[in-house]
């Protein structure tokens, strides 16, 4: 699943796309399937001839704001965009949505396992609608996400350290593949428990958590399998994984072998010597 970093990279690449062209949105076809969810009521109808007025990134959601109705969009597992300058459109399997733009582009939203979906929000009362109300705070906004925040909410908590960074209740936007890397960071095994935490472990937590989400994103996201960032590009960041998808190879640090195991039902990589807190 595309995780922060790879959803600020495509938000990123999306609003260029929508700022170098600066026109009304032109038709919107989509197809006959629904993805996780229904379309909304008269989506394609609603936005066409609507303008972009900005894109940005909550949590793992992309919010676009238009002249008219707001829009999001939740990648799922495997969402992308592509922009195709033909204008005669080059479909491909599991394209879904066909948003015409100005100077004979169209852009494309494909998702093979139709686990994204989309829906309008009320402009201005995002943080009141039900895919946002219960989320945490975002985890590079040093205001409301800090170690005494992460220290407060760890108190009696028997969750394991990995799933407790990974609730988007607590923090957003960090998945599988960066939970691991921060704990290997941090020099915390991810088995151990969220109320056992010392402040000083909660520091380490965070200074690693934005290490590791702003690489990430000067890196364009990691490519595992799916991701592509708008337009097409891989993104790089695993070139610089340190544990995840490495069980039974070398810690790059001690030489030790790389453990794997689930939890929560996702799998978990570290290393036993380097993270021994």
């Amino acid at each position: 699943m595309p995780e922060l970093p790879e959803v600020e990279t495509i938000q990123k690449g999306l609003l260029q796309i929508f700022e170098s062209i600066n026109t009304p949105i032109g038709n919107v076809h989509r197809s006959s399937q629904s993805l996780r969810f229904p379309w909304p009521r008269n989506f394609c109808k609603e936005i066409s001839g609507q303008r972009i007025v900005n894109i940005y990134r909550r949590a793992k959601y992309l919010v676009f704001e238009t002249s008219g109705q707001d829009f999001i969009c939740h990648l799922g597992m495997t969402g992308n965009w592509r922009l195709d300058e033909n204008r005669a459109i080059t479909k491909r399997p599991h394209d879904h949505l066909f948003i015409e733009l100005g100077h004979k582009k169209v852009l494309i939203y494909n998702d093979v396992r139709r686990f994204g979906f989309f829906d309008f929000v009320d402009a201005g009362h995002l943080e009141l609608s039900r895919w946002f109300s219960h989320l945490g705070p975002e985890p590079l906004d040093s205001e409301t996400f800090h170690a005494e925040y992460l220290f407060v909410n760890s108190r009696k908590k028997q969750t394991s350290v990995k799933s407790f960074i990974m609730d988007q209740r607590l923090v957003v936007g960090i998945g599988n593949i960066y939970a691991s890397e921060v704990l290997f960071r941090s020099g915390l095994r991810p088995t151990g428990k969220a109320g056992r935490l010392s402040r000083e472990s909660c520091q380490n937590l965070v200074r690693a958590i934005r290490e590791v989400l702003s690489e990430a994103m000067a890196q364009g996201g990691t490519t595992i399998k799916d991701f592509r960032a708008a337009g097409g590009s891989k993104g790089y960041f695993q070139q610089k994984l340190m544990v995840y998808g490495r069980d039974e190879q070398e810690c790059r640090v001690c030489g030790s072998g790389i453990r794997k195991k689930r939890i929560a039902g996702r799998s978990t990589f570290w290393c036993g010597r380097c993270q021994n807190r």
